[in-house]
């Protein structure tokens, strides 16, 4: 099942979530910490570690955003990290905080398809995916997209939205999720669609054993699923 941003329009998936990324950029950090109560930099520590023992040197954040994660893993002391987005308004939100930051030598952003990689084969030594597949248009395209820029023995790991299923916390992430979230996330960004494209679009993606069973039919192996915070979200490693 497709879940669109602007379900009201005809344009593609892909062009909607483009379009909804540019409305909300100058909110988007804000909010993403607001509404997950910090917890999601605790997520992105728990990925880098885990990425670690890997020790990759050239690393690719497909659907950067404002580059989070590609901050986040200049801890690992790679040579290059080349974040990309199809969102120009993020990709410029997250220019503002390399600069700030001054990891121009090692943080490089562009514009560009996650389904359409313009890299060479067998290129990167690890790609990472911060809240970003479950924005695919195509997601097994996507997948194996990255599958092709990765070197023999590269890494894949993504840290995506999941569901609990434990009670209460079942219960109390599904009223956060369908009802306080949408009302702040509008209230603050402005876009009444964005925040409510967030929990239908985790509504619809094939978490925990659905989605390792997908990165094992594109080709990835040593696939596994580590959940986080009660399964509120969890972090996928596959490897080529």
């Amino acid at each position: 099942m497709t879940v669109l941003p602007y379900k009201e329009t005809s344009t593609s998936k892909k062009q909607q979530v483009e379009n909804m990324f540019d409305n909300i950029s100058p909110t988007y950090d804000r909010l993403n910490h607001l509404l997950s109560l910090g917890i999601d930099k605790i997520w992105r520590k728990k990925a880098i570690k885990i990425l670690s023992k890997f020790k990759p040197k050239l690393i690719l954040d497909v659907a950067t955003g404002t580059a989070d994660f590609a901050i986040a893993a200049t801890s690992l002391n790679p040579e290059k990290i080349i974040g990309i987005d199809i969102s120009a308004n993020m990709l410029l939100q997250g220019e503002k905080k390399i600069n700030a930051l001054k990891l121009n030598s090692v943080i490089e952003l562009r514009k560009e398809d996650s389904e359409n990689l313009s890299f060479a084969d067998n290129f990167f030594d690890a790609v990472i995916v911060s809240f970003g597949v479950r924005n695919f248009e195509n997601l097994e395209r996507g997948l194996s997209e990255i599958r092709r820029v990765l070197k023999k023995d590269g890494v894949l790991l993504v840290l995506e939205f999941s569901k609990p299923q434990a009670f209460p916390v079942k219960q109390l992430y599904a009223f956060y999720f369908r009802y306080l979230l949408p009302w702040v996330g509008k209230l603050i960004s402005g876009d009444r669609h964005a925040y409510h494209y967030l929990p239908a679009s985790v509504e619809v993606f094939p978490y925990g054993k659905k989605f390792i069973d997908i990165l094992t039919n594109t080709g990835y192996s040593s696939v596994q699923c580590i959940p986080l915070t009660f399964g509120i979200s969890s972090i996928y490693i596959g490897q080529k």
